[in-house]
């Protein structure tokens, strides 16, 4: 099994909430952690920007990423979100185990 952490900005608290919980309800993550506040530094349109965004940290396992990343896509207030996916396949089994309880799709639960 392989597991990814996906990384998003957004630009404020709310969004974030939004797409955390719909991404987690949605079974596509099973944790979503949102760092408050980082600044960003950026070139858009050929100009350097600056701006206080918000940092979502999202587990999943890879056979999710497909569905993961455009749910993100549908969700985010950008034009272009910034979607990073980390693969990996090591860390606390258990925590592992319960990602890939915590995507699986619940018969009962459509």
């Amino acid at each position: 099994m392989s597991y990814i952490i996906a990384l998003t900005t957004t630009n404020n608290m709310e969004s974030a909430k939004k797409i955390a919980k719909t991404l987690v309800d949605e079974r596509l993550a099973a944790c979503v952690n949102i760092v408050p506040y980082v600044k960003s530094y950026y070139v858009w349109e050929g100009k350097t920007t600056e701006d206080d965004e918000t940092l979502l940290i999202i587990k999943s396992e890879d056979n999710q990423k497909d569905k993961l990343i455009k749910r993100i896509k549908e969700l985010h207030p950008y034009t272009l979100p910034e979607i990073i996916i980390i693969n990996f396949n090591e860390g606390l089994p258990d925590y592992l185990k319960w990602i890939s309880e915590s995507v699986k799709k619940d018969e009962n639960r459509g």
